[in-house]
Parts: structure tokens; sequence; C-alpha cells
């Protein structure tokens, strides 16, 4: 059945990867910078973005009026659609898509309501119309005062596993030594001291035989939500190197990696890089490989599918070693 005659539909391009437009709808801090037509701020009082998680914020009109909004997720399919339904007056259910167009996104943002009258009341009193026009500009404006340079790469994946079997994963050392690395790479050595403050340093041996050496120092570990750590390439003591095959490749890397179960059994694992006190030169350079590092991962990504589909033991698993 259409709902053409209930609908408020919003589109528009952005000259961003969708992986960080959907970062930027769905990361609160994100949100509440851009939430809300044009003169209006936002304070997030709860976003569980989460099929079923509850999302409670205020808007603050420019004359000083508070407006509290209350909704509930209902999909997300990451980095493709959000669905909520948006339940404090007016009642209706908003559909975010993201598509991706030659490394753009298109943004299309729908709103169905209950009845078409209901559709015609708010685009006349709330100019719900405009308002969302607004609201996807300022967003456009956030993403525009990133520089290509300074945003950080995101890429993410579902796999069919559990969250706390995907965490065991990527924290235990005899599981990273069989997947850990570019497609087709190897890695022979690893030493791994799982606490903030510790380091994970590896050795990568690619087809041809060339060896690499890495290491992660921990920030964070938040089981099984979230990895923080500074990634960086090392030398077989553990020191801090240079990219062996670009200068001016960012010294070190802050690197964010969150586990979603958004679906019994599936785990959507988002990784997030940014680099951390970058020279100009060394931003550019992290800009124009982004391909190459969306090849890397993705060999990571596959690697990792590819493991988990021997079903390790992950339960009987050894500690820290």
């Amino acid at each position: 059945m259409s709902t053409a005659d209930r609908e408020i539909v919003a589109t528009r391009v952005f000259d961003a990867p969708r992986e960080l437009v959907f970062e930027m709808w769905i990361d609160p801090q994100h949100v509440a910078q851009w939430w809300g037509p044009n003169g209006f701020t936002s304070t997030i009082q709860e976003m569980d973005v989460r099929p079923g998680g509850a999302w409670r914020l205020v808007m603050h009109g420019p004359d000083g009026t508070d407006y509290p909004n209350r909704s509930v997720f209902v999909e997300i399919v990451r980095p493709e659609r959000i669905v909520y339904d948006h339940l404090s007056g007016p009642k209706f259910r908003s559909t975010a898509t993201f598509d991706d167009e030659g490394g753009k996104t298109r943004l299309t943002v729908r709103m169905v309501f209950e009845t078409a009258a209901l559709r015609d009341k708010t685009a006349k009193e709330f100019g719900a119309v405009e308002g969302l026009n607004q609201t996807i500009g300022r967003l456009g404006d956030e993403l525009a005062k990133m520089p290509p340079a300074e945003r950080p790469f995101v890429i993410s994946r579902t796999f069919d596993a559990p969250r706390e079997k995907m965490f065991e994963v990527w924290t235990k050392r005899e599981h990273l030594m069989k997947w850990f690395g570019p497609k087709g790479f190897t890695m022979p050595f690893a030493k791994l001291d799982l606490r903030p403050g510790g380091v994970f340093h590896y050795q990568l041996k690619s087809p041809d035989g060339h060896a690499m050496w890495g290491k992660f120092v921990y920030k964070e570990i938040r089981p099984p939500e979230r990895l923080v750590s500074v990634n960086s390439f090392s030398d077989e003591h553990g020191g801090l190197t240079r990219h062996p095959g670009a200068d001016a490749w960012p010294l070190e890397m802050l690197t964010v990696v969150t586990f979603a179960e958004l679906q019994p059994g599936r785990t959507t694992v988002t990784v997030r890089w940014t680099p951390i006190n970058a020279t100009p030169a060394e931003r550019a350079t992290f800009d124009t490989r982004r391909d190459s590092m969306i090849m890397g991962w993705g060999g990571t990504f596959e690697q990792l599918a590819a493991y988990l589909a021997t079903d390790p033991a992950t339960t009987n698993s050894g500690g820290r070693s």
C-alpha cells in the first residue's frame, strides 16, 4: 500500500563516505551538534542505538522553549538504514537510508504518519517540511567542517557470531594469530598483554615473504563492547617506526573498535581510525590512501569471516599471554 499521501521526504547527497554519514547519525556527540532546524540546539538524554533502544532528547528553540522528544529504534542496518518510531506527538515512523554513490552518500529521510491529515497538520503547525530540510542541511554543515584529510576512516562489517565470541576473537593471542592482517598475510609472532597500557606486538608476513612489525598500545578495554588503542608500525624490539612503504603516513593512529549485536547471534564490527598529531603532509597522505585502507581492512575482515567459519572454540581459550 502506498504511503505517499502520509509522507514527508527529504533527500540530499553529501560529499562524504556513507560510513561516516551513518556514524554522524548514531554518535550522540555528533547528533547534538546538528539535530534540529536552524537556530535550535539539542540535549541528548539517552541514545541506545539498537532495535528496541530508547532515544530521548530535548530540542531548545531560539525563543527558549524546550521540546522533549521520545523515540524508539526499530531497525539498525549499518551503514545502510536507521528506522525509529517517534512516540511523543506528533507520532510518525522515520526511515533514514544511506546509499553509496561513488564515495559520496545519498541520504533519504522518510517520515510516515498515521494519516494524511496528521501529516498535513504537522507540516502546517510545526513547519515539518522546512524543519526536516534544515536539519539535514545542518548535518551537511557539520560534515563540511571536517576537511577530508581530518575525517576519520570508518569501516564496518557484520559477522555471523555473537558479540561475546567476537570480542574474544579480537582479544586472544591464539585467535588473532589466525586471522589478523590483510588478506593473504600470516602472523608468525605475537605477544599480547591485554590491559590498559598493555601492548599487542606482532609480526606479519606478506604472501611473498616480506616481514613487517606492528603494535597496539591499549587505552580502553570494555568487554564486549569496545576496544581503544594507539596503533603504529614497529620493529622487532617493539619500537615505534614509520610505514615501510610510505614515509608520510601518520606515525600513530587512534583506533576505536566497537562491537554491536543488533541481531541475535550477529555482530557488527566498526573500526574507526583517526591520525594522532599528524602533520599536514601526513593528513594528506591519510586522505589519499583511503582506497588502500578499504582494501586492507576489507581483506582483514575476509580473513576474520573465514576463521569464524571454522567455529573456533573460544569458551575454553586461555587468558593473557
